[in-house]
């Protein structure tokens, strides 16, 4: 062990009390505002269906429709390839891992939109589509047909539509509760959110629901739209986003890029309005740090371009779809929407492409981070916890599977979960 070093210390232990005392408010303060993620399966698309629109069979005739246009417009794996500009040595994987998902659950994430995609209606109209929506999501989760993740998206709290809006959110849950409770996938949105204290309204809204039928404060979550440019930076030049994640009190599970209405609200020209514009990075930019560590999850929006039409027409859609997929996984968007079914090969194609060509080498660096075997690179906690995470994210998706992330990392499910989301102290690492 060789001298032993004499260790001597000139501060008193009362100083590290006091400036221990000091810090109180701030560890509180950092614990309440940044939790960090929740550790929850995320879902890699929201599909919206209008209200009106909404059947028992929607989930299964979206999956049905998506392998239509797959059988008719890339009816293998090579081609499917070729298309999209998949590696050879995963296209045969990935296009097998497209079909069996959209036979398993097409759908991840499910919205019954009460707001643009349905539109003004007759109040006696709107109140019957928004129970019969409750009747046929509690249906869903009661015989085995729901998505993951259900919900709606109401009317904002802008004068014009707040009592609807107000109305239509009773409605359902009220139907919900009725049909024997919230189910552990609901999840609501309030678009077009423009100041916190439309954001402090919604959750004064959802007490007085939680109270009314005695349900544990903070119950109901939400996702906040983002889809005026007053939501990114507001009139006294602070990011609005934060304080709409603060004003939400731990109820807000998301932030929602709203392409369109966004894009519009700046002045892009229709033409240009996509996911990819200058002022649609800008905004999620803004929304990404603002959500950073809170737990809050960040999704990109959609493409309006359909693929529909013949071959070459699909093709050229799907190209564009695939690609901004693709481009927000990169900038670590891991949802986004999709607005037709024959958006779901592309969405998961891309998905699964970008899970799958990362896979080994993700592995290998987190294998040699908990063997302290280094390698090429030298990585910290904070990259085990972003590899963890990846991992993580593939497996709950369908990219990839237990058992060969195991086989690649020597580490079970629980330890990945523990390195994506580290509690203090020491992390204890089983095997497989």
């Amino acid at each position: 062990m060789g001298q032993q070093e004499k260790v001597a210390t000139s501060l008193a232990g009362t100083v590290s009390e006091e400036i221990s005392a000091s810090l109180t408010a701030v560890d509180a303060e950092l614990a309440r505002r940044y939790p960090g993620d929740p550790g929850t399966r995320q879902p890699v698309h929201t599909v919206y269906v209008p209200g009106d629109v909404f059947e028992p069979g929607t989930l299964r005739s979206w999956g049905d429709q998506a392998l239509a246009a797959l059988d008719e417009h890339a009816p293998d794996a090579a081609s499917f390839a070729a298309v999209l500009g998949i590696p050879e040595e995963l296209a045969g994987p990935v296009h097998h891992r497209v079909r069996a998902k959209l036979e398993r659950e097409p759908v991840e994430d499910l919205r019954i939109d009460f707001e643009d995609g349905y539109g003004p209606r007759p109040e006696a109209e709107e109140d019957e589509a928004a129970a019969r929506a409750a009747r046929l999501v509690s249906e869903a989760y009661a015989n085995g047909t729901a998505a993951p993740y259900m919900g709606i998206r109401m009317k904002c709290m802008e004068a014009g539509v707040r009592d609807r809006g107000i109305r239509t959110t009773d409605v359902f849950l009220t139907g919900l509760m009725a049909a024997g409770g919230l189910p552990d996938g609901l999840v609501l949105t309030l678009p077009k959110v423009t100041y916190p204290e439309q954001v402090t309204a919604f959750v004064q809204l959802l007490e007085a629901f939680e109270k009314a039928h005695g349900l544990d404060a903070g119950r109901i979550g939400f996702e906040i739209q983002i889809e005026t440019s007053q939501s990114i930076l507001a009139a006294d030049g602070t990011a609005a986003v934060a304080r709409m994640i603060d004003a939400a009190q731990g109820r807000a599970t998301g932030l929602h890029y709203g392409t369109f209405d966004y894009s519009a609200c700046v002045g892009v020209s229709a033409a240009y309005q996509a996911s990819d514009h200058p002022a649609a990075d800008h905004a999620k930019a803004v929304m990404q740090v603002a959500a950073a560590g809170t737990g809050v999850r960040v999704s990109d929006g959609s493409t309006n371009v359909l693929p529909v039409g013949p071959t070459a027409q699909v093709h050229e859609a799907w190209r564009l779809h695939y690609g901004l997929t693709r481009r927000a996984l990169a900038r670590a968007y891991y949802q986004g929407w999709d607005m037709h079914p024959g958006h779901l090969p592309t969405r998961y194609a891309a998905v699964y492409t970008f899970y799958r060509e990362g896979l080994e080498p993700a592995a290998a660096r987190l294998a040699a981070y908990v063997a302290k075997a280094g390698g090429d690179v030298m990585d910290e906690p904070a990259t085990a916890k972003a590899l963890s995470g990846y991992l993580l994210r593939g497996i709950d998706c369908g990219a990839l599977d237990t058992a060969e992330v195991a086989r690649l990392t020597g580490l079970t499910r629980a330890d990945l979960d523990a390195f994506a989301s580290p509690r203090r102290g020491d992390l204890t690492v089983t095997a497989p």
